[in-house]
């Protein structure tokens, strides 16, 4: 077993290397180097940086193999000695300035821009709107702001009690006992990994177009997202509680179910508490971003006022905003301290 675990790594390390060579030189290649030339034209093609980029991956895993490895020390957390460790350092700087560098050029930034006298003057006028608020629309605001609250409220009802049940074959020391149990967790923790790696947002366009605009679909997207985040992070208090309780309910014939109910659920309800009420407080706030793709609530309202560039109504949605979600985090916060 030892054996296959080191082989496992090699190989890890193999393609860590060669996927750190070909993002070293694709950046240089496509973003540095266009970048530099004065006439965009007379870029070279494509396909001469795509061949060129998979020879440097290979000389990038070359070098790695011969000790120099960004792969092993990700790896195993253990640098080389000597000269080798000071290739891995190099190479680590490098790769840092080469993706701030590029980055920069990615995104287009232009403090020239943020600094000239033509966006500083609509910014006052944006701000200047936003701090004289039109309290005419107090009442709608309002009553958007409190179907936000019951967006967010439930669906993190609705995402504990699933939450709780997948969190049991989610965590890794309850599925260890046979190939169909590990099979079940790889593939569950796959699952919510993936659904967890779309943010509510995007579940709330799909959902849009799934139950049609409005509260409801702003409601699913938060349950989805709630669910995954949830299931993770129950799954690993319960892979962290004691073993000494739940060896003293097995050694007195329990079922796994016993175990599982008398032996872990205690050692986890304080912090599955907890838990549940971050995740509220952060679907509060994912409430409002969901709105601006029709997801309800008062970002949809939001949406609108800024988009007929009705600044002083968008300075009261914002101050409603601002009000309701401090009151929700201070409650929440004096719940969890509570709970300590």
């Amino acid at each position: 077993m030892r054996n296959t675990f080191t082989i496992v790594q090699r190989v890890t390390a193999i393609a860590i290397d060669i996927a750190l060579g070909a993002y070293l030189f694709s950046v240089l290649w496509f973003v540095l180097y266009p970048a530099l030339i004065e006439n965009p034209s007379a870029q070279l093609p494509n396909i001469y940086g795509y061949v060129l980029t998979m020879l440097f991956a290979c000389a990038f895993a070359t070098a790695g193999a011969l000790g120099a490895s960004l792969g092993r020390l990700f790896v195993t957390g253990k640098a080389s000695n000597g000269m080798r460790r000071t290739i891995q350092i190099h190479l680590g700087w490098i790769l840092l300035l080469v993706t701030i560098v590029s980055g920069w050029i990615v995104t287009d930034i232009s403090p020239s821009e943020f600094f000239s006298s033509e966006g500083l003057r609509g910014a006052g006028r944006i701000f200047s709107a936003l701090i004289t608020p039109q309290f005419d629309i107090i009442s709608a605001a309002l009553s958007a702001m409190v179907e936000t609250v019951y967006i967010a409220l439930m669906s993190t009802i609705i995402a504990v009690p699933a939450s709780f049940i997948l969190a049991f074959p989610a965590a890794r020391n309850l599925m260890q006992g046979s190939v169909a149990a590990r099979a079940v967790y790889s593939v569950l923790r796959a699952f919510l990994n993936i659904v967890r790696s779309m943010e509510p947002i995007i579940w709330a366009i799909i959902f849009s177009v799934w139950v049609g605009i409005g509260p409801f679909a702003g409601m699913l997207a938060l349950v989805v997202h709630t669910v995954a985040s949830l299931t993770k992070l129950y799954s690993e208090q319960i892979e962290d509680v004691k073993e000494g309780p739940i060896e003293a309910i097995s050694a007195t014939g329990a079922s796994q179910l016993q175990v599982m109910w008398f032996a872990i659920v205690p050692q986890c309800v304080i912090p599955f508490l907890s838990f549940t009420i971050y995740r509220w407080d952060i679907n509060v706030r994912m409430a409002t971003i969901i709105g601006f793709v029709g997801g309800g609530g008062i970002g949809t309202l939001l949406t609108q006022y800024q988009g007929l560039s009705k600044f002083h109504e968008v300075g009261t949605l914002v101050i409603v905003i601002t009000l309701v979600v401090w009151i929700l985090d201070v409650i929440s916060a004096r719940i969890r301290a509570a709970l300590q």
